[in-house]
């Protein structure tokens, strides 16, 4: 483990600290600030010649700031003559523009996957992608990981009766059938029509919901809009307590005041984005998986198994 150094920026310093306290090594010594103009300032203060690194950095809000604290810092790396550079983002931001799906977009997540590999990345390290197709972007190794695991992992010790998992689109089907097979649970689905990028009408509900409790399934929360449109619609179908598991907690705005005065009874997130206390959200670390894919990618084994295990 010599070889093996890790750094963050000041995205989520919390995080990388973690997964430093379970790989048994201290964190990378960096300088990441700002010069008086605003711009990034960078130094990385020891020596990091040969060796094999990875940087911690959630490019969540401001995800602008993030970003580019990530590509300098690999950039510094490359010129100190790393041996290998690994992104680790826990979450990967600028993902929900994967395609053109409206004339004079941009694929922002196509964008972002060409500026990590200029800027000197060998290699990517995330989780739960809002579209499995980007690691298609990349011309470098991409290992996206589950939170299914950890997180079916804490709703086992719940144990709550009469369980149906509902996915909130049709989109995240996938995924909430998943949870519902490892669980032995119901699956229902809440279809619905976007009405912009922020908000969406619940439309139909296909599954049995009424008498039941549910666990909503997703990928990522932002203005909290879908999720409550779909905790509204079910409440009314007749649905008894309902909980919701979404990995990337991005909650910008007043989406956590929206949850507060809604239906949901509990929101579980991961720590892939630092989060604020509030008696509605629960935080489920990740940073044992992290740590654990880290050490299996340093030793230059298969980390395909966290597929499949849960991972303490």
């Amino acid at each position: 483990m010599d070889k093996l150094s890790v750094f963050t920026g000041n995205a989520h310093r919390k995080l990388a600290e973690d997964i430093c306290g379970y790989l048994g090594i201290p964190l990378g010594d960096a300088l990441v600030g700002r010069f008086s103009d605003g711009e990034i300032r960078v130094k990385i203060n020891e020596n990091v010649r040969g060796k094999d690194v990875f940087v911690i950095q959630p490019t969540c809000p401001p995800a602008n700031d993030n970003l580019m604290e990530l590509l300098i810092m690999i950039d510094a790396l490359k010129r100190a003559s790393a041996k290998r550079i690994t992104a680790v983002m826990p979450y990967y931001g600028y993902a929900r523009q994967d395609r053109k799906d409206q004339p004079r977009v941009p694929i922002t997540a196509k964008l972002v996957a060409n500026l990590l590999t200029t800027a000197g990345a060998d290699r990517v390290l995330t989780m739960d992608l809002h579209a499995g197709q980007i690691q298609g972007f990349f011309d470098i190794p991409v290992d996206n990981l589950y939170a299914i695991n950890v997180f079916i992992s804490f709703l086992k010790e719940m144990n709550i009766p009469d369980l149906t998992v509902v996915s909130p689109d049709v989109g995240g089907i996938k995924m909430a059938r998943a949870y519902a097979k490892k669980m032995g649970a119901g699956l229902a689905i809440v279809d619905k029509r976007r009405i912009s990028p922020d908000q969406t009408e619940a439309m139909n509900i296909l599954g049995e919901v009424k008498g039941r409790n549910l666990v909503i399934i997703d990928d990522i929360v932002a203005t909290g809009g879908s999720l409550i449109e779909a905790v509204s619609a079910l409440k009314k179908a007749g649905a008894k307590d309902i909980y919701a598991m979404v990995t990337h907690g991005v909650l910008a705005k007043d989406a956590l005041e929206k949850i507060d005065r809604s239906e949901l009874k509990m929101l579980f997130v991961s720590d892939t984005i630092p989060q604020k206390e509030h008696p509605k959200l629960k935080v489920v670390s990740v940073a044992s998986l992290f740590a654990e894919a880290i050490k299996r990618i340093h030793w230059e084994v298969s980390i395909s198994c966290l597929f499949d295990q849960v991972v303490r």
